[in-house]
C-alpha cells in the first residue's frame, strides 16, 4: 500500500467505525433518539468530509508548493472569486445541515396522537408521576441505602440511579411527557429516550417518546436544583403493551384499597409509642435529609426542630406547615404524599423527640379535620 493510501485509510478508519464508538453518542431505544442518532451521524459525517478536504489541500499545498522546491506564491488581492466561492459553498453546506435538524426537532415537539398521557412534577428532591385518565399516580424517591452515600457498605453498580417506585411505560405507544415543578428548576432527563426537558414552576413543558424495546433505563436531574440535586434519579421500566395494561389494573386495584385504608385510619387512635415508632419512620425518610436525623437542622439553611417556635406552639400551626409546606423555602407540602395519620404520627415524633417532650399526640382525624 503506498503511503498516501495509508494515510487515507486512517482518516477514513474513523468515520465508517464511529457508530460502534464506545464515547460515541448512544442510538437509544426510542424512535426519537433515533432520529436524533441519524442527525448527529449525518452532521458527523459533513464535518469530517470538511476536515478531510480542507486538511487535505492544506497537506498536498505544504508538500507540492513549498519554498524548497523553488516555488514561488500567487500574488492576488481581493479575489471576487474567491469570496464567492468562501460565502457560496459554507452557505450551502449550512443549508444541507439545517434541513435535517430542522425535521428532527420538529419531529422532537409532535406530541399529537399519543395513546398515554403522565405528568411529571419534579420537586425537592424527589419525582411524582401522575397517569392521566387513570387515578394512577406516585411520588419516585432515592431508594440507594443510607450506608453506601455514607461510605460505610460497599456501593452498588447503579449506586444513586435507584428508586423505590420506576416509571412504567408501554413499548410501542407514543407516550406524551407534561412537565412541571412543585418549587424550583428541575430537568427531567433519560439519555436513552432523547428527552431532556425542563421542569419550570408555574409552566408546563411538553415531550414525548415511544420506545422500540423493553428494559429498564435510568436517567437524572440535568439542572442544579439544591442541596440533594445529585440524589433525584429516574428510573423507567419499558413493557410491552399487554402487560402495562395488566400493571395499570392492578395499580389501580391498589390504589383503591389505599384510599379505603386511609379512610379506615381516620377512625383509628394511636398511643404515644405507636405515634412515635411511626413518626420516626416517616421522619426518616422525607424530613431527615434537611432537618438532620437529630433535628438540629443546618444554621442558615434548613431550621431546627429543636425547642423552635413551630414545634412549641400550637398544634393546628404545625400541621399546617406540614400539610401545605412554606412557600418560598425548601419545605413542600406532604399532604398528596403521606396519609393522614403518617402525618399525625411525625407530628407528634417532632413535639416529642430530641427533648421537646410537648406530650401532643396528634390523631389522623386531627390532621383530616385540618386538611378539608
Amino acid at each position: 500500500m503506498k503511503p498516501i493510501q495509508y494515510l487515507l485509510a486512517c482518516l477514513l478508519m474513523p468515520i465508517f467505525s464511529a457508530s460502534s464508538m464506545p464515547l460515541n453518542m448512544t442510538q437509544g431505544v426510542s424512535v426519537i433518539s433515533g432520529k436524533v442518532y441519524d442527525l448527529h451521524m449525518t452532521i458527523l459525517y459533513i464535518c469530517c468530509a470538511i476536515g478531510l478536504v480542507v486538511f487535505g489541500i492544506m497537506l498536498y499545498s505544504i508538500i507540492y508548493h513549498r519554498k524548497s522546491k523553488g516555488v514561488k506564491p500567487a500574488q492576488f488581492h481581493e479575489s471576487t472569486k474567491v469570496e464567492i466561492a468562501w460565502t457560496l459553498i459554507p452557505f450551502v453546506i449550512l443549508i444541507l445541515m439545517a434541513i435535517p435538524a430542522t425535521s428532527t426537532l420538529i419531529a422532537m415537539e409532535d406530541t399529537e396522537d399519543a395513546e398515554l398521557t403522565v405528568m411529571i412534577t419534579g420537586s425537592q428532591w424527589k419525582w411524582h408521576y401522575q397517569y392521566f385518565d387513570q387515578d394512577v399516580g406516585f411520588y419516585s424517591i432515592l431508594s440507594t441505602p443510607r450506608d453506601q452515600i455514607d461510605n460505610l457498605a460497599p456501593k452498588d453498580i447503579n449506586y444513586l440511579l435507584e428508586v423505590d417506585k420506576p416509571l412504567v411505560l408501554p413499548a410501542h405507544r407514543k407516550v406524551r411527557f407534561l412537565v412541571t415543578s412543585e418549587d424550583v428548576i428541575h430537568s427531567w432527563w433519560v439519555p436513552a429516550f432523547a428527552v431532556k426537558k425542563d421542569a419550570n414552576p408555574g409552566f408546563i413543558n411538553e415531550a414525548w417518546t415511544r420506545a422500540e424495546t423493553t428494559g429498564t433505563y435510568r436517567g437524572q436531574c440535568a439542572e442544579l436544583c439544591g442541596k440533594d440535586h445529585g440524589f433525584m434519579p429516574i428510573v423507567v421500566e419499558v413493557i410491552e403493551p399487554e402487560a402495562f395494561d395488566l400493571w395499570m389494573v392492578e395499580q389501580q386495584s391498589l390504589a383503591a384499597k389505599a384510599d379505603e385504608q386511609a379512610q379506615a385510619q381516620l377512625s383509628q387512635t394511636l398511643s404515644m409509642a405507636e405515634s412515635m415508632t411511626q413518626g420516626e419512620q416517616i421522619y426518616t425518610s422525607y424530613c431527615a435529609a434537611c432537618h438532620q436525623p437529630n433535628g438540629a437542622g443546618l444554621p442558615g439553611v434548613f431550621p431546627s426542630l429543636i425547642g423552635s417556635p413551630i414545634i412549641k406552639g400550637p398544634v393546628a400551626g404545625h400541621i399546617d406547615i406540614v400539610l401545605h409546606g412554606k412557600a418560598g423555602t425548601a419545605m413542600q407540602a406532604f399532604s398528596k404524599q403521606l396519609t393522614a395519620q403518617q402525618i399525625a404520627a411525625v407530628v407528634t415524633f417532632e413535639r416529642n423527640a430530641w427533648g421537646n417532650d410537648s406530650g401532643d399526640v396528634i390523631q389522623a382525624a386531627d390532621v383530616s379535620q385540618q386538611n378539608q
